[in-house]
């Protein structure tokens, strides 16, 4: 997992800050978005011929990482 989230940046001079991967100007939040849309990685990695399947996998890994919380509270629907 390690190997994975060291595809993951996080530079106040790229994007503000947020997390992307591999210092390329993709946010986290974006890949996460387009998953979350129903895209299938093959078809982001269509799209954005930049990436590779293992910065995707690095995408999920970071989340889950992100999820780890010892509290959780509920959203409003």
């Amino acid at each position: 997992m390690a190997n994975l989230l060291s595809r993951i940046t996080i530079d106040p001079d790229i994007c503000h800050g947020k997390p992307v991967i591999r210092g390329l100007r993709y946010p986290v939040e974006t890949m996460l978005e387009l998953m979350s849309a129903g895209m299938s990685c093959e078809d982001i990695l269509d799209d954005y011929p930049d990436l590779e399947r293992e910065d995707l996998l690095a995408v999920l890994a970071f989340a889950a990482e992100l999820s780890r919380t010892k509290r959780t509270q509920a959203f409003a629907a």
